[in-house]
């Protein structure tokens, strides 16, 4: 185990395995080696690990993966538009089998295509529970599609409810929709609307981009969850969190270098 200086006064933060604090990665089809020796180096800091699209379902190297990401502590989460696609062809039952067998432990269940009511969704959030950690998302992919509070929070709600572990707040691996304009700056009403009327430790905010990451470390604290975090930004993600980048660093008054 690496012998982590402790010399600083830093922000406390919650160990793993944990549920607050969590750091989701969006993988887009690393391979095994790099796989390997980026957990190596970061396992430590990862809590969830998002195989992109239906990235899983073509990789021949899947079982592989996710046995890495097992032995580092790091949860493996196939990606929502995968169910989608299964759910509109009527394949539900044969990719819930296929994940059990390669080792999948989490779902992301998402209406990101808008091709489900909102019934559909609840119920295959309730059946999937039963047998996988749920990560609910809420928001659609096209970035022209309305953003309405209320729905937003009616739906995550609903999410919560029908037993999914965390609800997930659009954002893309880009960016550029749901929770943010199309410049990549946050709908701030609507993430102060999500905090006061649900447990800011159920919702994990999508952020790829340092400027956003470093907005919700700001808003929240150290432990707010973040999801789709590029592999290659956990560790600079991580010194946003504890104040060991300018963004973030809080310098008391009077302290000079």
């Amino acid at each position: 185990m690496w012998d982590c200086p402790d010399f600083l006064a830093l922000p406390d933060r919650a160990q793993k395995p944990r549920r607050h604090g969590i750091t989701h990665v969006l993988d887009k089809g690393t391979t095994t080696a790099e796989l390997e020796a980026l957990l190596a180096q970061v396992g430590h800091l990862v809590d969830v690990l998002k195989i992109g699209w239906g990235i899983a379902y073509i990789d021949p190297t899947i079982k592989e993966r996710v046995a890495l990401c097992h032995a580092a502590g790091v949860t493996v989460c196939l990606g929502g538009t995968l169910l989608e696609v299964a759910v509109c062809q009527g394949r539900e039952a044969e990719l819930r089998r296929w994940a059990v067998e390669i080792g999948i432990t989490a779902v992301e269940v998402s209406n990101g295509l808008r091709a489900m009511t909102a019934e559909r969704k609840t119920e295959l959030i309730r059946s999937l529970a039963a047998d996988f950690t749920v990560l609910a998302e809420t928001g659609a992919k096209d970035g022209n599609a309305p953003v309405v509070t209320g729905h937003w929070l009616a739906e995550m709600e609903a999410d919560l409810a029908a037993g999914a572990t965390w609800v997930i707040a659009e954002g893309r691996e880009s960016g550029t929709v749901g929770l943010y304009h199309e410049d990549g700056t946050v709908r701030a009403d609507l993430v102060e609307a999500v905090a006061a009327r649900l447990p800011i430790d159920r919702v994990i905010f999508e952020a790829p981009r340092k400027a956003q990451q470093a907005w919700f470390v700001r808003r929240f604290g150290a432990d707010v969850n973040l999801g789709n975090v590029p592999l290659d930004e956990v560790i600079p993600l991580e010194t946003l969190r504890l104040g060991l980048r300018a963004d973030t660093a809080v310098v008391p008054m009077g302290a000079q270098a």
